[in-house]
């Protein structure tokens, strides 16, 4: 404050100084010179007083400036003074809620049952520390997965012959289970099937490993602005050698094999992948050779394609997915030879099968609402010009249900699709003997479909409830008896119900528990049953 005041006792001393400095000298007025007229002096006065008058106005300005600078400077100090302070006793109880939260953690010595305890217990209350014991778990899990990931990313990669990145990857997977009843695939059953005469048995125990799978993926440079990729997967379901116990030395199958090129918004994928058309498959362990409930309602194929994939964004949250394709007119043939190729009735047809699917995607409840609708042609020559037009009409949908449920599916409704699986297997239908050019034929309606419930309480584990139906027209296969099947006999529905539960001990390691049930019906006659139970443990690599 001295400091401030200082300036004013300079200023008081300077007034008289400069007024005995204009006023006249004697001298000047004893030798007779002129002197400045009075009038001058006042006005020169005048001017100075004004300025010292300013100058005297800044000053306080300047000094009110401080005094408001120094409250500031107090307020500020205070605040952070009770910032610690709180800051402080945020930690003191972060820190005695992690040793309360410990100690309830830790076994308690046992004590015997009284009333008031029993009471409690079936009113149902509960400690709030038994939340954050929870969350706690919760998050130690998911921070064991992000672990597990992290270390997954640093891992030196597999080297190729060029200088792009390639990756390996896979599943090593043991299925068991025990079977009652008889199936038409031990491994991975879609139908039962009646019992053999006189077999003796009424169900059997088996293990595999044929589903299994190695997966190499190589990341290549840009071409055309867009992002080049390439992947190839093989399993070990393609069959058995011809040895003792060849049951268990399964042969090398392709799965699939793509060529990708991805902008921004449009991509173009060539090669042999699943339907595009058919984008779902129920979740489980027990059934990777050949996805879930097929023949179940739940069409699939390996098939070559090409296909665009184009992206336009509706909004921050919602987009839209066009997709269309040629893909090579496969319709279920078993092959004449096994040395050499010979056209499937689809490829005689003399050219490719059209499909197409329009998807909407919604961000909702933190995860994505998937509604998806597609169509498929493909025609089929069956020799003396006899063509069968093959179609499908469908819908998928992926439909979040909460924190914990979604719920996914697939509807179809079609014709001579039985080499995608619908109509369990069947496509056509017969008037008489197919080597006889007088015979009609006729492509089979089928409809059908499946759904799965999915509940994840936690990101390692998970429960799935899933149904799925095929109907070919029972009409049409009455209509045409003289028609032959794979099976022997025409089967007008096939139903499936499965539940599993699924447990990722880590990242890499899975377990899983299933129960499947088939029953396939058999024209205007009774039911084939068949019960599974598996168990699958599996190493993700």
């Amino acid at each position: 404050m001295h400091r401030i005041r200082r300036p004013q006792k300079h200023l008081r001393m300077l007034v008289p100084a400069v007024l005995l400095i204009l006023s006249p000298s004697p001298s000047k007025c004893q030798g007779g010179a002129a002197t400045p007229p009075a009038i001058d002096v006042a006005a020169q006065l005048k001017s100075l007083a004004g300025s010292v008058n300013q100058l005297q106005s800044q000053m306080q300005t300047l000094n009110s400036q401080m005094t408001e600078l120094r409250a500031s400077q107090q307020q500020a100090v205070l605040e952070a003074e009770q910032l610690r302070a709180e800051l402080k006793q945020t930690r003191e109880q972060l820190t005695a809620k992690t040793a309360k939260t410990n100690q309830a953690s830790e076994p308690a010595p046992a004590e015997p049952l009284s009333s008031s305890s029993v009471s409690a217990s079936a009113s149902g209350q509960q400690s709030p520390d038994v939340s954050w014991q929870q969350r706690i778990s919760k998050l130690e899990d998911d921070q064991s997965l992000m672990n597990d990931k992290i270390i997954e990313q640093s891992q030196s990669k597999v080297e190729s012959g060029s200088k792009y990145r390639v990756r390996l990857s896979g599943i090593v997977l043991l299925n068991a289970g025990v079977t009652r009843g008889s199936v038409n695939n031990l491994d991975f059953a879609q139908i039962a099937t009646p019992a053999p005469d006189n077999s003796g048995s009424s169900g059997s125990f088996s293990g595999s490993l044929r589903q299994s799978q190695i997966g190499i993926e190589a990341f290549g440079p840009d071409i055309a602005g867009a992002r080049t990729s390439a992947n190839v997967k093989f399993d070990f379901a393609g069959g058995f050698p011809n040895t003792p116990n060849g049951a268990a030395f399964g042969i090398v199958r392709l799965r699939t094999g793509t060529m990708r090129m991805d902008w921004a918004n449009t991509s173009i994928v060539a090669g042999q992948d699943a339907l595009f058309f058919a984008p779902l498959t129920p979740t489980t362990l027990s059934s990777l050779a050949i996805p879930a409930l097929a023949y179940t309602g739940n069409l699939w194929s390996w098939t070559p394609q090409i296909r665009i994939e184009h992206r336009i964004a509706l909004s921050d949250s919602s987009k839209l997915l066009l997709q269309a394709g040629i893909l090579d007119s496969l319709t279920g043939d078993n092959p004449p030879h096994q040395d050499y190729r010979n056209p499937s009735v689809g490829e005689q047809s003399g050219q490719p099968a059209y499909a197409t699917r329009i998807a909407y995607e919604r961000r909702v409840l933190g995860r994505d609402l998937i509604l998806g609708i597609s169509g498929y042609y493909g025609r089929q020559h069956w020799e003396f010009a006899r063509n069968v037009d093959g179609w499908v009409g469908m819908t998928d949908i992926t439909l979040p249900l909460g924190g914990f449920f979604s719920l996914t599916g697939e509807f179809y409704r079609g014709r001579a699709v039985g080499g995608f699986g619908g109509a369990i297997g069947q496509s056509i239908v017969l008037s008489g003997p197919i080597n006889d050019p007088a015979t009609s034929i006729f492509g089979l309606d089928s409809v059908g479909g499946w759904a799965q419930l999915k509940f994840k309480p936690r990101a390692n584990f998970e429960v799935n409830f899933a149904y799925g139906q095929d109907n070919p027209f029972a009409s049409e296969l009455r209509s045409f008896p003289a028609t032959q099947y794979y099976y022997g006999s025409s089967l007008s529905r096939n139903q499936s119900p499965f539940v599993n539960f699924i447990y990722r001990v880590r990242s890499d390691v899975l377990f899983s528990i299933e129960y499947k049930r088939l029953q396939t019906y058999t024209l205007d006659s009774g039911a084939n049953h068949a019960n599974q139970i598996g168990l699958s443990l599996g190493y993700a690599f």
